[in-house]
């Protein structure tokens, strides 16, 4: 009897079949994927990234200066400005001192 495809997912490295009958099969991901298949960033576009968490710092800062915004954010306050700022960094930006010129210090 064939088994017909219910469910397809993903979990760390690996592709989840479930079928009409049976366990759920977990499949590789890394047995199918090439280095070419994953665009790598270029040394332009890590700057852009920078410059665009510093957008958002002088964004966020700007709102929260003039009462648009408050330090907690999401509906129930779940994310506060500690996070954003962290987020912000983890970006390569910097709240205290955002710069949009995309250079190298």
């Amino acid at each position: 009897m064939a088994a017909f495809v219910k469910d397809i997912t993903t979990q760390s490295g690996y592709l989840v079949i479930t079928f009409d009958s049976g366990p759920p099969k977990q499949f590789p991901i890394a047995d199918v994927l090439r280095a070419a298949d994953i665009p790598a960033l270029t040394y332009s576009q890590v700057a852009s990234i920078k410059a665009l968490a510093n957008l958002i710092v002088i964004l966020v800062r700007t709102l929260v200066d003039r009462e648009v915004l408050d330090e907690s954010f999401l509906e129930d306050g779940d994310i506060d400005l500690d996070d954003i700022v962290e987020a912000i960094e983890n970006m390569g930006g910097d709240y205290g001192d955002p710069d949009l010129t995309g250079s190298e210090e």
